[in-house]
């Protein structure tokens, strides 16, 4: 991954590296290794993801009608 620092706006490229992690998903990966988590937790946790994207793409379907 490569981020451009243009004008000396270090803040801007730190939002556009932080965008690009949360894309890609590294950093809810960080977040899930800090601690243990038994299995039946990481399943349910997916299912509930899985859940809010359903919702999500069910109302963008929605709104296009």
């Amino acid at each position: 991954m490569k981020i451009e620092v243009r004008n000396n706006n270090v803040e801007k490229a730190l939002r556009i590296m932080k965008k690009k992690l949360k894309k890609e998903g590294i950093l809810q990966e960080m977040k899930d290794k800090q601690y243990y988590q038994k299995p039946s937790e990481k399943r349910r946790e997916a299912k509930k993801r899985g859940r809010v994207a359903m919702r999500k793409a069910q109302k963008l379907r929605m709104m296009m009608l």
